[in-house]
């Protein structure tokens, strides 16, 4: 039997010693009563915990600090001097924001959720956060998006930034590029300065997971020593709505990542209203942490509060506090002292004799903790002393704290301007040497505020430089200090140069037989970060488990049950691969952090992501956008891709349009190879690219390679001796030539489809006499970016010789209309539609997928061979090179509106 999460059905051994426990509790209950008796029971929950006996953790607690003041540490710094600071900043991030609203801008921002936040992140700058010249090079800090402007204002008194790039924040072209400020944390947009994109809510929680997580899996396979890296992120209390906020949380737990800490700021505002109105957020995640195995440190209230916790000596104050909703607190936050002392203290005489002493002013100001230098302290200090777990921080705050136009309000998030009058109310309330006649001048000159900076020897000033520059130089700040890399010669590609002989084999296995030969080699091998959301043996690589052994930080602690296979699961604590489980959005977040890890570690390593095409730009476009944002590079393997190729697997697996979605990303170079000898080239191309030098790109260019791949058994040819690597690589590449005589048509292809127009090519030519030439269309994204760009250059450069676009320069010169069909939704080949020279045929699998035999899916959707013969002759005939005759008569032999003509038409192999 088990109450409440403590088990009771384990047998006594010692009947005596437990009486006497219980009778000793009942005499102290009886004594001092239920609140003492409380209190003895979690302390010893506490004590138990601390010794690892192995009794489950309270789910909440109080309402009230996890710290309480008699163990709170010496507090190292200055106080008065970190306070200035922080209204200089507060000062700063306010008029940034404000005047980016001036008449005639208007570009929006956020001011309210800095303020909040300002104690929060100013006691990590000046006492928790390692720059990259630090010991093990430096913290991870994710920074809360909506937060930047205080980030922006911090680096303008370090002398980071500029006045004039205040003014122009969010003003990113118009003085010139980069000049201005970007909104939030972009390391895309500024790429010295930001780390981590972090502003589309909830991804900041997984993929601060997984960066504390690969730091340490780092660590473990010797590749670098991250002992002394921390990893914190700032997140938002309604941003916990988001599922990947808390989605990842376990796997926090499970690895133990201890160096890891959440700052979470409830200021009990989401958007639109309060986060929990009828409830209580805190205690609600509080709850949520616990049971996933975090260490949950609360600061719910400032020292001005411990005086009167410390009279509460009936219990009648917390009492008060934890049956308080949010929504009650939030209507405090803006009322005066009278309205307070009433309403929260006024319902019990014990209460009200409790605040007796104090005015109303004195009531009105009783602070949340997460605005008390002191006790954010004392959290931050046991958050990164604490082993075992990982920690989240959950400080109670204001939003829009200090500026009284904005403080508390539900419209807070949207108010981004302040009048004359809030600005003189703000500067008092901080204390600021602007006189009323500077702020006027200021209004009247620029339409805004004026900026405020003390002067690069003020005492606030020499202090926080002083503060950063022990704790190892500034913050953020991104830095690539890779080494390059020495990247395989021709050998490696050789067996994929030479096809498959009479066998079949699927693109996907030709992907893993290069990854598996790029594991071997003595640079690059070991840097090499396979990533699969629990599919590995689905896409053939099983066989990778004894050798690179799936990565586990404990080791493998049982005896597998194919341990007497010669492909057994093997788990190690120095496992190269990463099994994420069933989940593309933690598989994402693992991609990304390796694949900027040349930048927060200074490693090179590349990330090899294999998914089912269908999950990865459909489920986790999102955080992509992030992994391009955040500069991070690699390979996205889109395995059974396809509309009709993966058999069986039906409608939400059916891949038709991850292209276009792909084409959407401009730091995604897709390709679509037929052949293994074009994945060798493309592959070798994407190493290059990313982790070679270049005039262009000393450092290797950020992009992401995205490859789909199929898992249909096809003929892989030999590579011919003229292969055109150009045409490859750069999305088009003639493969045969027909060499009868007749009418002429060209056939075009991508991926698993050209065994379509090869049969096309032979039907044609055998049963009506029509001659075809076929082409791989390695890339269609690429040929209609490259013919975009061409024509980008052309009306900006009116006056020079106009460029052709590559599609086609390649098509120029071949006779007969073009048809195009892929396994994609006709819209992915239409995309080079406007470029080909010649009339343009485009067949597709347009609409929802299904689950059949691959011979009925692409009857069903006309683009089996037959289909595409028929639409060849169409084309010839509307071109006025055949009898139309002809046409309706292959309609009819072939019957292909009718699925059930092939309907013993056998496969070969290649499921699921």
């Amino acid at each position: 039997m088990i109450h409440e999460g403590l088990p009771t059905q384990l047998p006594d051994i010692d009947p005596d010693e437990t009486r006497d426990w219980i009778e000793s509790f009942d005499s102290m209950l009886a004594e001092r009563g239920r609140d003492r008796a409380r209190y003895v029971m979690l302390r010893l929950l506490e004590r138990a915990r601390e010794t690892q006996v192995g009794v489950p953790a309270l789910r909440s607690t109080d309402y009230i600090n996890t710290i309480p003041p008699e163990r709170e540490p010496w507090f190292p710094g200055d106080e008065d001097v970190e306070r200035r600071i922080r209204a200089f900043i507060r000062w700063n991030a306010a008029v940034m924001v404000s005047s980016a609203n001036r008449k005639g801008l208007e570009v929006g921002g956020h001011i309210a959720t800095y303020q909040s936040s300002a104690s929060l992140y100013e006691v990590g700058f000046n006492h928790f956060f390692q720059g990259k010249d630090a010991p093990g090079g430096g913290d991870q800090i994710y920074i809360q998006g909506h937060g930047s402007p205080g980030v922006y204002a911090r680096a303008y008194l370090e002398g980071r930034l500029t006045e004039e790039q205040l003014y122009r924040f969010r003003q990113e072209v118009q003085h010139g590029t980069g000049a201005g400020l970007p909104s939030y944390p972009h390391p895309r947009l500024m790429p010295d300065f930001w780390e981590f994109p972090t502003v589309s809510m909830g991804l900041t929680g997984i993929n601060s997971i997984y960066q504390a997580r690969f730091n340490r899996y780092l660590h473990n396979r010797g590749i670098k020593d991250t002992d002394q890296q921390h990893v914190w992120a700032f997140l938002g209390d309604g941003e916990m709505a988001e599922p990947e906020s808390l989605g990842a949380i376990g796997v926090a737990a499970r690895e133990e990542l201890d160096n890891l800490t959440w700052v979470i700021n409830c200021n009990l505002q989401q958007l639109d209203g309060p986060v929990r109105g009828n409830g209580k957020i805190i205690q609600e995640l509080e709850s949520t942490f616990r049971g996933a195995g975090w260490n949950v440190i609360k600061v719910v209230w400032g020292r001005e509060w411990d005086d009167l916790l410390a009279r509460d000596v009936d219990g009648v104050l917390v009492n008060k506090m934890n049956t308080t909703p949010d929504g009650a607190f939030q209507t405090y936050s803006v009322e005066d002292g009278a309205y307070i002392r009433d309403s929260f203290f006024g319902g019990d005489p014990r209460l009200r004799k409790m605040v007796e002493h104090m005015n109303d002013r004195q009531i009105q100001k009783l602070p949340r903790g997460g605005h008390d230098y002191r006790k954010v302290y004392a959290a931050f200090d046991a958050a990164k002393k604490h082993v075992g777990q990982p920690t989240v921080i959950l400080a109670k705050t204001v939003k829009g704290w200090t500026i009284d136009a904005l403080e508390g309000k539900n419209a807070t998030h949207q108010m981004k301007k302040l009048t004359q009058d809030d600005v003189k109310k703000f500067r008092d309330r901080l204390y600021l040497p602007i006189s009323d006649r500077d702020l006027e001048r200021s209004y009247e000159e620029t339409g805004a505020a004026p900026f405020f900076h003390p002067g690069a020897d003020a005492p606030e000033i020499e202090y926080m430089m002083e503060r950063r520059k022990a704790l190892g130089g500034a913050v953020p700040r991104r830095v690539n200090r890779a080494k390059s890399l020495t990247l395989p010669g021709d050998k490696v590609y050789s067996e994929l140069k030479q096809g498959s002989g009479k066998n079949s084999v699927a693109t996907t296995m030709a992907v893993v037989r290069l990854l598996r030969d790029w594991m071997k080699d003595p640079e690059i091998g070991q840097r090499l970060v396979p990533i699969a959301p629990d599919e590995y043996r689905t896409f053939g690589m099983d066989s990778m488990f004894p050798s690179a052994k799936v990565y586990n930080p404990q080791g493998q602690l049982y005896e597998s049950v194919d341990r007497k296979l010669l492909l057994s699961y093997k788990e190690s604590q120095q496992g190269q691969m990463l099994h994420e489980g069933i989940s593309e959005a933690g598989a994402m977040a693992s991609a990304t952090a390796a694949g900027s890890a040349y930048t927060t570690h200074g490693e090179h390593m590349i990330p090899f992501y294999i998914f089912y095409s269908m999950f990865g730009f459909q489920r986790t476009g999102d955080s992509i956008w992030a992994m391009a944002d955040q500069l991070a590079r690699g390979f996205l393997i889109g395995a059974t891709a396809g509309r009709t190729t993966l058999t069986g697997e039906g409608l939400q697996h059916a891949d038709g349009h991850s292209p276009l979605l792909a084409a959407t990303n401009p730091a995604v170079v897709h390709y679509d190879p037929a052949f293994a000898y074009e994945i060798g080239h493309i592959m070798r191309s994407g190493l290059e690219r990313m982790y070679g030098t270049s005039e262009e790109h000393p450092d290797g260019e950020n992009v992401i390679f995205y490859i789909t791949v199929y898992n249909e058994p096809v003929h892989q040819p030999k590579e011919p001796d003229d292969v055109d690597v150009e045409g490859i690589l750069k999305g088009v590449h003639k493969v045969s030539t027909a060499d009868g005589e007749g009418p002429r048509v060209q056939l075009m292809t991508s991926g698993v489809g050209f065994p379509w127009v090869e049969k096309a090519r032979q039907l044609l030519a055998e049963e009506w006499g029509v001659q075809a030439d076929t082409w791989s269309v390695t890339s269609w994204n690429e040929l209609a970016r490259e013919a975009v760009a061409s024509e980008e250059h052309n009306l900006l450069n009116p006056t020079a010789e106009p460029r052709t676009p590559f599609v086609t320069t390649a098509l120029s010169g071949h006779d007969g209309p073009f048809v195009a069909v892929s396994d994609y939704m006709t819209a992915v080949p239409m995309q080079i539609a406007r470029w080909v020279p010649g009339d343009y045929c485009v067949l597709g699998a347009d609409g929802f997928g299904f689950a059949d035999t691959r011979p009925a899916a692409r009857r069903f959707f006309h683009i089996d061979a037959e289909s595409v013969v028929v639409r060849s002759l169409q084309a010839l005939a509307d071109a006025g090179e055949i009898d139309p005759s002809l046409v309706e008569k292959a309609f009819s032999k072939y019957r292909i509106d009718d699925p059930t003509a092939v309907s013993g038409v056998k496969q070969e192999g290649g499921d699921a």
